[in-house]
């Protein structure tokens, strides 16, 4: 496998954790809704609002522990992305540049010089 795909790879999984902690943070505001409609509901017992809380607790808990692994990967993927660009930097010279510029330049000019020859020919 090329480091490439190694990294690609790697920025999937960052991207998935994310998916899953805001997926996590909106069960979290349910879970806290729910648990402050129970308490304002009369008949309900104070039990049933602690044991409610306790699990608007352990959720937090679980999205703690994806919060810490989401900044650590972030922090990964970060430094490779600082890395690679300076990379770029020291490997690229201005001098490639301009040759990529003037070669798309000459090569739109050679499609427009078609679509005008095209255009004449109607």
């Amino acid at each position: 496998m090329s480091h490439r795909k190694i990294i690609e790879d790697y920025y999937c999984d960052v991207n998935n954790l994310a998916e899953l902690l805001s997926k996590l943070t909106n069960s979290y505001r349910l879970l806290i809704g729910g648990a402050g409609e129970l308490n304002s509901i009369a008949g309900v017992h104070k039990g049933e609002v602690k044991d409610s809380l306790k699990r608007v607790y352990k959720l937090g808990n679980v999205i703690d522990k994806v919060v810490d692994t989401l900044k650590d990967s972030t922090e990964v993927y970060s430094e490779y992305c600082k890395i690679t660009t300076e990379v770029i930097k020291a490997k690229m010279q201005i001098k490639y540049v301009e040759t990529e510029i003037d070669e798309e330049l000459f090569l739109n000019n050679l499609d427009d010089m078609d679509e005008d020859d095209d255009t004449k020919g109607d």
